[in-house]
């Protein structure tokens, strides 16, 4: 159910995707957003397995552990070198116009679909939480009370969508605003969250994820000051 919910999610993501740049003007070329499009993927591809590597990289080397890695992927990685190779993409092609806004709520939906999913994994994904007694723990499949981490994620993203439409009117004054806010406002939620995992992997008491969240807040820096700044 996971993988055909995650082949699912690629395929209605893209596809909402195609519609809005339909439907919404577009200032970059249809063939410069196909390079950007290539650089996306194969930047998400590459991100989300090497940080998916980093959230146990002392795991024992066997067959099985190897394949294991392989198939190992996280979303925070593949939005980060998404993020790398779309930048990388536009610098090949000397595009110089954002381009992340078309992205943000087809990617979203994306994340959704997934996590849904995930939760129906259960344990056999690493989205679920720690033991826990809040009320909202579930039985997951191993017989202990956690935290479904996924399901909050969800919850936590249909908010998000409905904060963005509410302040659309802001976003639509810069263009890269929307991509930028939805990225600051997910890897913060994703900083947090990740308390509440039974993460086994930490530096200086933060695990893999959080300290691509503390990366992640570094490169938005210009946009975080500016949000600062206006809001004061």
């Amino acid at each position: 159910m996971h993988l055909i919910l995650e082949y699912l999610a690629f395929f209605i993501a893209f596809r909402f995707y195609v519609y809005l740049r339909k439907h919404k003007p577009d200032s970059i070329s249809s063939k410069n957003r196909l390079s950007i499009i290539l650089g996306a993927i194969f930047g998400a591809f590459l991100g989300s397995r090497f940080f998916g590597f980093l959230e146990n990289p002392m795991i024992a080397v066997s067959a099985d552990n190897l394949l294991q890695l392989l198939n190992t992927k996280t979303i925070m990685g593949g939005l980060f070198g998404g993020l790398l190779g779309v930048e990388l993409a536009k610098k090949i092609i000397h595009e110089k116009k954002s381009s992340g806004d078309l992205f943000t709520y087809p990617i979203i939906l994306g994340i959704i679909i997934g996590r849904i999913g995930c939760f129906l994994s259960g344990t056999n994904e690493f989205t679920y939480g720690k033991e826990t007694h809040f009320f909202l723990g579930m039985n997951l499949g191993d017989g202990l009370s956690r935290h479904p981490i996924a399901l909050y994620e969800i919850i936590f993203l249909l908010f998000l969508v409905f904060f963005l439409q509410k302040i659309s009117n802001f976003t639509k004054r810069k263009n890269g605003l929307l991509f930028q806010l939805f990225m600051i406002a997910y890897f913060g939620f994703r900083f947090g969250i990740e308390f509440l995992k039974p993460n086994v992997f930490y530096v200086f008491g933060l695990s893999s994820i959080q300290w691509l969240c503390v990366i992640c807040w570094i490169y938005y820096a210009p946009t975080l000051k500016k949000l600062i700044k206006n809001a004061y």
